[in-house]
């Protein structure tokens, strides 16, 4: 298929939006069942160790596992395929957890949750790829990373709004059964109207590489110091909880501001990548890496005040990071490629997250120190791209 000029931009967008609202009601119901997964953990008995290091392990299973699904997608081509099974089973697994009884229980469905992400992530970023190479990296990623963020946005005010009114956690995961469905429907109907989203990038050649360029290891190093230093939210909630620095009404409003953030840090950051590259994620880095000493050791209002930074770090990470990588590998390697980044980026989340579990129990500023001092120790790497985009 030969896009028209004129037209092209314009499916592209169409196309962006559509698979935006997937993503905004499936965030609806991920990301508001992130909001109280460590308090509910905790209620269930778990402690904060384990609170971080099943946040962790879930975010190691939900990186890693994209190695395996990226390359299969590439081989196969069976990207919407591979697409639709990850959310069934992303989304599938949070209802369930109104019915477990025990921490064990929770921590499996939460795992099998972040599994079902790993898997459709990176065959629906290779389409949306396609679609971005007509609108800007940048905007294309920036635009779905707002829409996604304002269901993670509305899902958590919706938990909130159940347990404001007595009700319980549980009644909150079943509730989460709606923008489930709503979220698959929404997904086949895309499947259906644009089968081969391939034909949305035109005029680029298929280049043959036994691996991926020089830079793009550069950039992944750099990711995953910030992915070791990002402290999940499910600790930073059990913290609030065990502290009462913030009311438990409130930690899933906390964490819906965040988001609201995050939606805006994603328009705003990714409209700036297309025209400074990996300058703003430089920008992004810094000004995210200050959230810890005001999450930790802030009361209410400074606590606020860190999540707003929080959601301008996640903001940039879910944008113009993938963003940057559609820039640095050809069409016919992205599957594999974000799988290899996701990969990357997992572990060292799942180490930086069990060692910060860990610190939580034995020094809150070591906690900080390490958090703040491992996402500054990127911002070196990352000039060492910008300067080899500038070469180039």
């Amino acid at each position: 298929m030969t896009a028209q000029p004129g037209t092209s931009s314009t499916t592209a967008l169409k196309f962006v939006v559509l698979l935006g609202v997937v993503s905004l009601f499936a965030d609806m119901t991920y990301e508001a069942a992130r909001s109280i997964s460590g308090p509910y953990l905790a209620l269930l008995g778990a402690s904060g160790t384990i609170v971080g290091f099943v946040a962790g392990f879930g975010e190691l299973i939900g990186y890693g596992l994209r190695l395996v699904s990226g390359y299969v997608a590439d081989k196969s081509g069976q990207y919407w395929g591979i697409t639709i099974v990850g959310y069934g089973i992303n989304l599938l697994a949070v209802p369930l957890l109104a019915l477990a009884g025990h921490w064990e229980v929770a921590a499996c469905l939460m795992i099998a949750e972040r599994m079902g992400k790993a898997i459709r992530t990176p065959a629906r970023d290779a389409m949306l790829s396609h679609a971005t190479a007509e609108m800007g990296r940048g905007w294309g990623f920036g635009l779905h990373e707002a829409l996604d963020q304002i269901g993670a946005m509305l899902g958590p005010l919706i938990v909130a709004a159940v347990l404001y009114f007595r009700g319980s956690y549980q009644a909150g995961f079943a509730v989460l059964a709606i923008p489930a469905v709503l979220a698959l429907s929404v997904l086949m109907a895309a499947r259906f109207l644009y089968p081969t989203p391939r034909d949305l990038e035109t005029g680029v050649a298929q280049i043959e590489t036994e691996g991926f360029p020089r830079v793009f290891w550069f950039y992944l190093a750099a990711a995953t110091l910030v992915a070791a230093g990002y402290a999940d939210f499910p600790l930073i909630a059990y913290h609030f909880g065990k502290t009462s620095t913030v009311p438990d009404v409130w930690i899933p409003v906390f964490y819906a501001i965040a988001m609201g953030v995050d939606a805006l840090a994603a328009l705003i950051f990714g409209r700036l990548f297309d025209r400074g590259g990996i300058s703003i994620l430089i920008v992004a880095v810094l000004l995210s890496a200050l959230f810890a000493p005001l999450v930790f050791q802030g009361e209410f209002y400074a606590a606020m005040g860190g999540m707003i930074l929080w959601g301008v770090g996640m903001g940039a990470q879910e944008s113009i990071m993938r963003a940057g990588v559609a820039e640095m590998v050809s069409p016919n390697r992205r599957g594999s490629a974000y799988g290899v980044f996701s990969m990357g980026f997992g572990l060292y989340w799942f180490l930086g997250s069990a060692v910060m579990g860990w610190f939580y129990d034995v020094s809150i500023p070591l906690l900080i120190a390490f958090s703040v001092g491992t996402q500054l120790l990127a911002v070196p790497l990352f000039f060492m791209v910008r300067n080899h985009e500038r070469r180039a």
